[in-house]
């Protein structure tokens, strides 16, 4: 288990705790007191440090290298039922993002998601979840697919941003996400979007356009990231936690800025302590939030998703 370092506290107490049980076990001295005032301790360091999170700590758990990630739980959720599609149809298949159908119960869907990796080659092979124009427009092809047959579509947001490199530029990047924000305001189905990591920029924007959007508790979503901030504000990454104070990225700002519906909780210490029970939140919340959709007209969800969008940033004094 890798701790962050304002998690310190917790790995001492955790670290303590193993000793104890080890002593406990290796000699007839009686530590069940001890083990018992030391667990104590580590359920108060827990809820005193994880109820009191800096934007600045949401946004390390939101990178925390044990944090599933898309596929994750797509397969979690959807189990033997999900068969990935794979390419654009013109370029390549991006491995970046990936999409394809699923299933909840007898519900089928369109999951589509960024998707990082675990170690350094997975890393490099998944692009480090920066998706390139045909990433996006992968993601549109799908998305008009599920369309075509009435199939309801799921975005799952986790990603640092959209590749910057000159081939993807060469290829379009801005014109590949300005395209999927426009066909996803008048896409037909109903999209379900959830943050379920990193929601940087035009990136997450770009397969981020949905009738109801939601963030896990210890995720952001913002137009740029903390240190990117702090570089062009201050010339320096040294400024990432006033950076990210200022941004409103957490869950709480958005959702009083009415940019969300509303906040995923997570397990205690975040999604990575407890995976089994943050596929189920995020399970929960899609067969919910498809229910309260699913007797809307196609009309009906366009407009709903237009106006949702055209009322943001309005404000009354």
């Amino acid at each position: 288990m890798e701790y962050l370092d304002f998690e310190m506290p917790i790995k001492e107490l955790q670290d303590q705790l193993e000793k104890c049980q080890i002593i406990g076990e290796e000699s007839d001295v009686d530590v069940s007191a001890t083990c018992k005032k030391i667990e104590k301790k580590l359920a108060a360091a827990k809820k005193d440090i994880y109820k009191n999170l800096t934007p600045w700590q949401r946004v390390q758990l939101s990178r925390h290298p044990n944090r599933p990630y898309t596929l994750d739980y797509i397969k979690a959720i959807c189990g033997d039922t999900f068969m990935e599609l794979h390419g654009d149809r013109n370029v390549k298949d991006d491995k970046a993002m990936i999409g394809g159908l699923g299933k909840i119960g007898d519900q089928s869907y369109m999951f589509i998601g960024q998707q990082k990796g675990y170690n350094t080659k997975t890393r490099q092979y998944r692009n480090f979840g920066m998706a390139n124009p045909e990433g996006y427009r992968k993601a549109l092809r799908l998305m008009k697919m599920a369309e075509k047959f009435g199939i309801p579509v799921v975005t799952l947001l986790d990603t640092p941003g959209a590749y910057p490199g000159l081939e993807a530029e060469e290829r379009g990047q801005g014109e590949a996400i300005a395209r999927n924000i426009l066909e996803m305001t008048r896409l037909k189905v109903p999209i379900i979007t959830i943050v379920i990591g990193e929601g940087a920029s035009g990136g997450a924007l770009g397969i981020g356009v949905g009738n109801r959007v939601y963030m896990m508790e210890n995720t952001w979503y913002t137009v740029i990231s903390p240190e990117s901030c702090s570089s062009i504000l201050w010339r320096s990454w040294e400024f990432k936690e006033q950076a990210a104070a200022a941004l409103k990225l957490t869950g709480t700002d958005m959702k009083k800025l009415k940019i969300i519906d509303g906040i995923i909780q997570e397990p205690l210490g975040g999604a990575h302590s407890n995976r089994e029970a943050a596929f189920e939140a995020v399970k929960d919340k899609i067969v919910a939030t498809y229910e309260e959709l699913k007797d809307l007209s196609p009309t009906d969800l366009v407009a709903q998703r237009m106006d949702k969008y055209a009322n943001m940033g309005v404000y009354k004094e």
